[in-house]
């Protein structure tokens, strides 16, 4: 029998796909990495009987990444990341260890069957699938047994027609998004390694961890910074209008519009209202009457749904996608990723519609279009992609969630709207003379509300019904008065706006267009305000202005919307991968240079609106070159710097810092500092200056005191190391020797927090070594008043892991969970290691110490 390796881009979707076509038959277990699961059947393929595994990934299983070398910062000149710096493609999470789930579930297999989503990322996912499991299928991967399954939604004829229509995976698309990856990371980091080094050394209240440039991130801030300018370069202006009011008998009276509008010269709005206030009448010069229609809305797509989330649901871009991605994951909306507005020919309008005739929000319109006949949807673009995103069935608000059932809400709203009749309203328009001047009033009439009676909040309003009149008729003038007013700025571009702006000028895809726009505002380049709006700050307001600056193609849409159309014709195999790529290097460097050169011009700018790092901060601690105070700047990144050698030295970011004892590292000088991250969380103190620059080669960049190797001062790993980590690898539990009278130990790698002894006078690790699991002893010192140990002792010394008495006096928390420690539990024992030795643990003593072990 075969053994056909289906592979969907997540577990929900597997679960879906594999129950459809096993007719619910299929069993499940769970997968080696714990994230996904393996559903299998036996079915038919190609006419032969056949074994099903249905899995999946979580998303993209590798990334894009230099070699090891190129991401230091400090010893790569980023001009060598357009060309010198290697790539190598990496696992997104080593953690799930993917690549080896799939290897494992694919081994023998005959066929492979691709589940992915049906866009460019898809594709590329699947050629990372691809490279993954060829190793270990039967004879390697040979040409006809990858197959690509092509799907827009997860309904079960859309399932079974996919799965009998299978093709090929679009090498070219997936080229056209590796190409992306590179450009994105090579110019990507570039440009904000150079700009970060560059400003962060030099002004304090930046607020800012990252200063990032992006091919589309920078154009995207530059739509906010333009309109911003124009509101800042704004000036009102005065403008005066003539009011007038009219009535006829008892009527109501009727206010109208004036033909000139408005004036911008009182004088001549005055002499306008003398002209006006010679007649005391008002004479119907003409009554207008014309049946109009407000046309019904084209098939939804993925940045007409971003648009309407943002302005009428308040949804955020990010959050909308991720919503939409549920729905559609569950079956009840089709792919939310799509650039086409016109259903196919082959669309069943009329069973979509049906799934909603139970739906009580909607199911008496639904009904009368069954009845009466659906009427032919407006044309809109077909892109080539997917099908408009649509309704798949039937769902209530307990199904969904609140946001969920907003979304699915207006999805469904908007597809009925789509099939039924135009609205139509009468417009009436009434011209009035009074004097020398001409004046107007309208007002509209329903004739049939068609698509707004599931979309209301587009249906006409019920005005005022204009009097029955006709020309000739006289009415009398009730008021006249010059009104003056003034001209207003506009406002701050919304969310829906930046989008309408994006797709206009080609910057981004339907996919990334939210991404781009997180990206602004979590990098503190624009503020969400109330309405959606995006109010650029200080700091995006400056880096714009630098840019245009030095070179406005750096954030004009221009160059990367001819980008995107290169990758366009790369996905449709009309451009070779490699020129595009390094024609488009090529420019960007080139641009990279000249910012370089040119970047005092944006220098300038920051210099306005931001503090030199020497006037920022506190003094805290005393530099070991010169012996002046340091100063602690706050604002992020948290950092240290000595105006005196005018040099900065970088923190632990997310806590506090403060001065430790005015203790001295040996190495150095530098008066210690100490990082806490709050009472209930870890804390260790640090050299400021071996933070930023190691002083063994066995240490990292940016680790404390709490993993330094120095064989001999009293706040490193080797003085205050007791044990292995109870819950990680690589981690060693080091003693916090400022936690006192509620002691702890903290794993210097993890968040696991170990506490013990409290009230303790004082505790100390001790200079020998437990003979069961080769972790430090620990002198614990209590005081009379209060002392837990047996016998009236005061001092004990002993193994935290091993020691009896100790047992109740030691608790582990990790997160929110609190596990006491007890003995009996082998694996904690023999996993103890003390000070960071990486020797093996010692061979348990007895036969049960061995079984223990063996079965933990």
């Amino acid at each position: 029998m075969r053994t056909i390796m289906m592979v969907a881009e997540k577990p929900s979707l597997a679960q879906s796909i594999s129950k459809i076509l096993s007719k619910g038959s299929c069993t499940s277990r769970k997968g080696l990495n714990g994230s996904c699961w393996v559903h299998e059947y036996n079915g038919v393929f190609h006419g032969q009987t056949a074994h099903y595994k249905m899995t999946s990934v979580c998303g993209h299983v590798m990334s894009l990444d230099f070699i090891g070398k190129y991401n230091n910062w400090d010893q790569v000149d980023p001009a060598e990341l357009f060309s010198k710096a290697p790539t190598e493609k990496k696992e997104v999470n080593p953690k799930l260890s993917m690549v080896k789930f799939l290897q494992v579930e694919a081994r023998g297999c005959d066929f492979l069957v691709l589940w992915l989503d049906c866009d460019k990322e898809g594709e590329n996912i699947c050629f990372e699938v691809i490279d993954a499991v060829q190793p270990v299928m039967k004879g390697g991967v040979r040409e006809k047994t990858i197959y690509r399954a092509r799907f827009s939604s997860i309904t079960e004829p859309d399932i079974w027609k996919a799965m009998n229509q299978l093709g090929e995976p679009n090498h070219n698309e997936s080229l056209s998004v590796d190409a992306r990856q590179e450009l994105d990371l090579r110019i990507g980091c570039a440009f904000t390694r150079f700009q970060t080094k560059y400003f962060q050394g030099k002004y304090g209240n930046l607020d800012s961890s990252l200063i990032s440039f992006g091919p589309c991130q920078t154009p995207t801030l530059g739509f906010c910074v333009e309109r911003h300018d124009k509101i800042q370069s704004f000036k009102p202006e005065n403008y005066w209008v003539i009011h007038v009011k009219v009535f006829r008998a008892k009527e109501n009276p009727l206010t109208l519009d004036w033909n000139r509008v408005k004036v911008f010269d009182k004088d001549v709005g005055q002499m306008f209202v003398n002209l006006t206030k010679t007649s005391k009448e008002a004479q119907v010069e003409s009554v207008t009457k014309k049946e109009k229609s407000k046309q019904r809305p084209q098939a939804l797509n993925t940045v007409e749904m971003l648009r309407v989330a943002s302005s009428a649901l308040g949804i955020g871009p990010q959050y909308t996608m991720q919503i939409a991605e549920r729905l559609y994951t569950q079956g009840f909306i089709s792919y939310p990723r799509t650039e086409t507005s016109h259903y196919p020919e082959s669309f069943d309008l009329k069973g979509t519609l049906k799934q909603q005739t139970n739906c009580p929000f909607w199911s008496e319109e639904v009904k009368t279009l069954l009845s009466n006949g659906i009427n032919h949807p407006r044309n809109g673009v077909d892109a080539g992609d997917h099908p408009p995103i649509t309704p798949t069935r039937a769902a209530s608000e307990e199904e969904l969630g609140s946001d969920g059932w907003r979304l699915y809400e207006y999805i469904t709203r908007h597809f009925i709207a789509t099939v039924s009749q135009d609205c139509k309203y009468l417009q009436t328009t009434i011209t009035f003379n009074i004097g020398t001047e001409t004046f107007t009033c309208s007002g509209k009439t329903p004739i049939s509300s068609g698509y707004t009676a599931v979309m209301p909040w587009q249906g006409i309003p019920l005005e005022e019904a204009l009097p029955v009149c006709q020309k000739g008729d006289m009415f009398t003038v009730d008021e006249i008065k010059l009104v003056e007013k003034q001209t207003i700025p506009p406002d701050f571009l919304t969310e829906a706006e930046l989008i309408t702006l994006m797709e206009k000028h080609g910057v981004g895809t339907d996919a990334s267009i939210p991404v781009h726009i997180n990206n602004i505002c979590q990098r503190n380049y624009v503020t969400v305000e109330n309405g959606r709006k995006l109010k650029p700050t200080n700091l995006g307001i400056v880096l714009v202005h630098g840019y245009y600056k030095i070179d406005a193609e750096l954030v004009l849409p221009t160059i990367r919307s001819a980008v995107e159309k290169q990758l366009n014709l790369i996905a449709l195999g009309k451009a070779n991968f490699q020129q595009v790529l390094q024609h488009t290097l090529d420019i960007f460097k080139r641009k990279f240079h000249f910012f370089v050169d040119c970047v005092s011009g944006m220098d300038q700018l920051m210099e306005v609106s931001f503090s030199p790092i020497a006037a920022a901060g506190k003094p805290l601690s005393r530099c070991g070159k010169c012996h002046r105070f340091m100063k602690l700047i706050q604002a992020k990144p948290s950092r240290l710097h000595c105006s005196h050698c005018d040099e900065t030295y970088s923190l632990p970011q997310n806590g506090a810092i403060k001065l430790y004892k005015e203790l001295r590292c040996p190495l150095d000088d530098f008066e210690l500092v100490l990082w806490t991250s709050g009472a209930r969380g870890k804390s260790y103190p640090l050299c400021p200056y071996c933070f930023s620059k190691p002083p063994f080669r066995d240490m990292k960049k940016n680790v404390g005191c709490n993993e330094c190797t120095h064989p001999s001062c009293q706040h490193s790993l080797n003085a205050l190391g007791i044990g292995q980590c109870v819950e990680c690898d690589s981690g060693v539990l080091v003693l916090d020797p400022t936690s006192g009278p509620k002691w702890k130990m903290s794993c210097n790698r993890c968040n696991v927090v170990v506490h013990f002894f409290e009230n303790a006078h004082r505790v100390q690790v001790a200079e020998d070594i437990c003979n069961a699991c080769d972790a430090s002893m620990v002198m614990v010192d209590f005081s009379k008043t209060c002392n837990p140990l047996p016998a009236d002792e005061t001092q004990h010394t002993g193994c935290i892991f091993c020691d009896p008495i100790f047992q109740d006096l030691v608790e582990i928390k990790h997160a929110t969970m609190r596990h006491p420690m007890h003995r009996g539990k082998g694996a904690r024992r023999g996993r103890g290691r003390g000070r960071g030795r990486r020797g093996p643990p010692r061979k348990p003593k007895d036969k049960m110490d061995e079984l223990a072990a063996y079965f933990v």
